[in-house]
């Protein structure tokens, strides 16, 4: 994405688009990291043609990681987090450190994939033993784009490695747990240079000599939530694609044992602030469902399943999203229809009948994660900002609003992308502050407003049935 900042304007366009296919090989699911090395570099160099670049900014999802050995080359394919090896991974490290000390160390919701309990899946492994430095995604690829080394804030706080209280990898876990602190680099904060294009990069790409690689919010949440159009302090989000992650921006974390027994997390944003949040499985559940459908030749365009499932009869099937069954990839459509039949409930009897439930079982999620947030925080809340690839999906932020019972505004689709222009916009003096970084965004992008209808009532029924009341 190409980004273009002035004082009353910010416009993205599309520079390249490329796949990324995890890949199963070896009995193991990987990232083909350096496909997507090469996708970055030919939109680098679609991004040349386009005009001037100032900088650029690496963003990702979290917690997976390359492995680099001492001459800094990668140790083999990066793990996906839906692989299989960390099913096991947990008790090996509440074994040197308690699941309830774990959090009140790093304020890290319990996710099986979390990247310590992928590490004490690679425990005794050759290659781990052969590492001598961890680079999260973004980090290895603004190192291939740069030499230089470093783990950005927001993405390292997805660890479970880092200490919420100091903002920097904790010593004590990492002697507890057996790993290497040499193996972790230095920490960056979001707005820092991490280094210039390398003399083969610019080579390849066209870009100009010195152009520099701008930290930004390295996790795509937190660059996403860095762009919410929100003017006033009571806001609760919603950044809603692959996965949900739905809760508050708070000054400090909220660790207490409440929050822990909530499994609500507390990452990192820009600005010093905390990302108090709970991750849902968000619209993974309806792309793994649609590829299920392509692969049975069942129609599969969302427009016309959307408007059916608009009209379909509500709350006749709910599943609760985050259920282990629904995390690795495979037969979403008999999964759900199993999940019914277990907890009582007649499977969902077509198309439309699935997208509802999916969709409807979403928005309670949403509900129950902004309530509970508001909550543990003693926050108030006025309005849900939904960002992301679903503030597309008109029927889910109805519903959403509906659930939760305030306006939401939907918007941007591109969040992530314009949180990672606008703290390099920031760096390069074009935007003030995090509150101008905003106005300017809810200034230039088109944003949809969704009002609450519906009975409460109803709602809170529906959720009570999969435990999200």
């Amino acid at each position: 994405m190409v980004g273009r900042v002035g004082p009353a304007h910010l416009d993205l366009s599309e520079a390249h688009r490329f796949p990324n296919r995890p890949v199963l090989a070896g009995g193991s699911l990987h990232w083909d990291v350096l496909g997507l090395y090469q996708g970055v570099l030919d939109g680098l160099r679609e991004a040349a043609r386009s005009g001037g670049v100032t900088s650029v900014g690496v963003d990702s999802w979290a917690v997976d990681y390359g492995l680099l050995d001492a001459d800094g080359r990668l140790l083999g394919n990066p793990h996906h987090y839906r692989d299989s090896r960390t099913q096991d991974a947990a008790p090996r490290v509440w074994d040197a450190v308690s699941a309830k000390e774990l959090y009140r160390v790093t304020g890290l919701q319990h996710l099986p994939f979390n990247t310590v309990f992928q590490l004490a899946a690679a425990r005794g492994s050759a290659q781990l033993a052969a590492a001598r430095t961890l680079l999260l995604i973004p980090d290895l690829l603004v190192h291939w784009l740069t030499g230089t080394v470093g783990a950005e804030l927001t993405n390292a706080s997805t660890t479970a490695l880092l200490d919420a209280a100091t903002g920097d990898w904790s010593g004590d876990l990492l002697g507890r747990l057996g790993l290497d602190p040499e193996l972790f680099p230095p920490l960056r904060q979001p707005g820092e240079v991490a280094g210039e294009l390398l003399p083969a990069v610019t080579r390849e790409t066209g870009l100009a000599e010195g152009t520099p690689v701008v930290t930004v919010a390295s996790h795509d949440t937190a660059s996403a939530v860095a762009a919410i159009p929100a003017d006033r302090p009571g806001f609760g989000y919603v950044s809603c694609g692959t996965w949900s992650l739905a809760g508050l921006e708070l000054d400090q974390p909220v660790i207490t044992e409440a929050s822990r027994a909530a499994n609500f997390t507390n990452e990192r944003g820009i600005d010093g602030t905390f990302r108090f949040l709970r991750n849902i499985m968000g619209l993974w559940l309806l792309s793994e469902t649609l590829r299920t459908w392509a692969a049975e030749g069942l129609p599969t365009d969302l427009a016309p399943l959307l408007a059916r499932a608009a009209d379909a009869p509500p709350f006749a099937a709910l599943v609760d999203p985050d259920a282990p069954e629904f995390l690795a990839p495979g037969d979403m459509p008999a999964r759900i229809a199993a999940y019914c039949e277990r907890t009582g409930q007649r499977a969902p009897a077509d198309q439309a009948a699935m997208v509802r439930c999916i969709l409807e079982s979403l928005a309670l999620a949403h509900r129950a994660a902004l309530r509970t947030a508001a909550e543990l925080s003693g926050r108030d809340l006025d309005v849900v900002h939904l960002v992301g690839g679903g503030s597309r999906n008109d029927l889910l932020c109805q519903l959403t609003a509906d659930a939760i019972g305030l306006p939401v505004v939907a918007g941007p689709t591109e969040a992530t992308a314009l949180g990672n222009v606008l703290v390099q916009a920031r760096a390069h003096g074009l935007v003030a502050d995090r509150t101008a970084m905003r106005r300017l965004v809810a200034d230039t992008q088109h944003l949809r407003q969704f009002r609450p209808s519906g009975d409460p009532n109803a709602w809170a029924a529906a959720g009570a049935r999969i435990g999200l009341g």
